[in-house]
């Protein structure tokens, strides 16, 4: 099974900058976007043999989620029960027999970092869902989850530290889950890899110089460890700010 995740920064936008050649050639059983940016009406795609689950912000032109798959799921949920995740289009969660995918775009905590403590509880909220997600069946979490997880995971961490996306908070949020029972599956496989990154700013040159950070993630429950096929970043994906990334999995 092929899953593919990325942050389209705006799905009107993307489609003109190729988003549909990547989505043909990728031929992915589950297609995760994060940042769609748009609403209901707004946007059609014609996905011959995909079921579309979309999540929209109620308000326009921000945030939302989306989730391509060729197999119907057992159950749909938007959200996780509190208000920010509903209104603002963050999460979308499909049940299968032998697995939960849960899509998420992570709210970002701001340059000032005034929305970190709202940041902090909605790690919380999200930790005591998955983890009882994780009770029932196997997770998959994906998605732009706004932090680089250790200094290995962005080109210039020392100079960032206490920043938004590299605070001790939000990397503690990432280690706690972590070692509840679920792996970085990219990290898994790249312990010491540096130079792979996710999301580069839109100033001059940063992306050709690969001055980035690696937010975007597949995390999955450690008793899907054995099932991983392969983990990759699509750096040399075009169209947005992020990168598509990518995690294959044998038929259990």
């Amino acid at each position: 099974m092929k899953f593919i995740s990325w942050n389209v920064n705006g799905i009107r936008a993307c489609i003109k900058k190729g988003f549909l050649d990547y989505f043909n050639e990728m031929d992915a059983d589950f297609f995760c976007i994060q940042e769609t940016k748009c609403q209901a009406g707004q946007v059609e795609l014609q996905l011959d043999g995909y079921f579309q689950y979309w999540n929209f912000a109620e308000k326009k032109g921000y945030s939302g989620t989306a989730i391509f798959t060729k197999h119907e799921p057992l159950t749909i949920k938007y959200g996780v029960g509190d208000a920010e995740s509903e209104d603002e289009g963050r999460i979308i969660t499909l049940e299968y027999k032998d697995f939960y995918l849960v899509n998420v775009y992570t709210p970002n905590s701001q340059r000032d970092l005034a929305r970190l403590p709202k940041r902090l509880k909605w790690e919380e909220n999200l930790f005591h869902y998955l983890k009882t997600l994780d009770l029932k069946k196997p997770v998959i979490y994906c998605g732009d989850l706004n932090v680089a997880h250790e200094e290995v995971d962005l080109k210039n961490a020392k100079s960032n530290i206490g920043n938004s996306g590299f605070t001790y908070e939000e990397r503690g949020k990432m280690t706690e889950l972590l070692q509840s029972g679920f792996t970085d599956t990219f990290r898994y496989f790249n312990p010491e890899r540096t130079d792979a990154y996710t999301w580069w700013s839109y100033m001059n040159k940063v992306r050709e110089r690969n001055i980035g950070w690696r937010i975007d993630y597949f995390i999955v429950s450690n008793r899907l460890i054995e099932t991983i096929k392969a983990t990759d970043i699509h750096s040399h994906v075009l169209g947005s700010d992020h990168c598509p990334i990518l995690l294959e999995l044998s038929k259990s």
